[in-house]
């Protein structure tokens, strides 16, 4: 029989589920003891689901999925989930599934102004306790040329990105301004963040 004796040291054992190298640093950034743990769970969502409740779902679902093998193999922590899309004119953008997708994602894009939701979820192992919440920001683009999208794609750097494009990257350069949390366009905000880890008695700094 496993071992289901949780240490109180363990409470406070951030967990990360995801394999993002992004969130990964984000996190490594507040300074917090972490492992990664990625979470392998379904992300299909119904088609007329509001961004808000996608993002949400999708990181509470990752969250639940890692916090529950956590649970049954006797280990704690708090696990964090995240969820980020893009949405312009109420369509949302996910990860491209090829060049052309790509292409076609950030044609739409140019010269205009979208939306970034990323949705986040806390869960204990132990006990299962979650909060969820989730942020926007306002992206500006400007207008690149067909000949631009194309190199810009060949870099590879839209491949894994919701939208196509990486503001912590290249795609930068795209990006003329935004309204609300630049890290909630990376993919994890960090003042949101900070505030549900308060209601696990976690504080930073």
């Amino acid at each position: 029989m496993k071992n289901t004796h949780f240490q109180q040291s363990d409470r406070s054992l951030i967990v990360l589920a995801s394999s993002s190298p992004r969130r990964q640093e984000l996190i490594t950034s507040l300074g917090l003891p972490h492992v990664v743990q990625p979470s392998d769970a379904d992300e299909t969502v119904p088609a007329d689901w509001a961004p808000t409740r996608i993002v949400e779902a999708l990181a509470l679902r990752k969250a639940q999925a890692v916090a529950q093998e956590r649970h049954v193999s006797g280990e704690d922590g708090i696990v964090i989930g995240s969820d980020t899309i893009v949405v312009l004119d109420g369509e949302v953008l996910g990860k491209p599934h090829d060049e052309a997708d790509a292409e076609r994602m950030l044609t739409s894009l140019q010269g205009r102004s979208h939306e970034v939701y990323t949705g986040v979820a806390l869960v204990r192992a132990a006990d299962g306790r979650q909060e969820v919440s989730h942020r926007v920001t306002t992206v500006h683009m400007t207008a690149w040329t067909q000949e631009q999208i194309r190199r810009y794609i060949a870099t590879g750097e839209p491949m894994d990105k919701a939208g196509s494009y990486a503001i912590q990257g290249i795609g930068a350069t795209l990006v003329t301004g935004i309204e609300g949390c630049y890290f909630n366009v990376v993919g994890l905000p960090l003042s949101l963040l900070t505030d549900m880890l308060k209601m696990f008695d976690i504080i930073i700094p």
